[in-house]
């Protein structure tokens, strides 16, 4: 197996989705096996996320809890989403709507 890549746009930005679906088998049940994730920001390029300062993540979590949004991209899009509702990022965008003058 390897990685399978999706472009998601999300309220103007475009995301890379890698996915790993179970990287690491641990013991019989696939929904316990351990997924990889990573999320690129790639336009703007490397721009903060609400899960990542830095525009990308890598991310383990067992199979069963990214499945359980059917795939991949859904799991992110609702993790995108809810992260979204923070106070952090809300200021974050507020923030860079502003125009500063020095």
């Amino acid at each position: 197996m390897g990685y399978i890549s999706e472009i998601i746009q999300w309220q103007g930005y475009e995301i890379e989705v890698r996915f790993w679906q179970d990287k690491f088998k641990v013991g019989r049940v696939p929904e316990n096996h351990i997924s990889h994730l990573e999320i690129e920001c790639l336009e703007p390029v490397r721009s903060p996320l609400p899960m990542t300062e830095t525009g990308y993540r890598s991310h383990h979590a067992p199979t069963g809890d990214i499945l359980a949004y059917d795939s991949a991209v859904e799991f992110v899009k609702a993790w995108l989403e809810h992260e979204a509702q923070s106070k952090e990022w809300k200021q974050a965008q507020e923030k860079a709507k502003q125009l500063t003058l020095f």
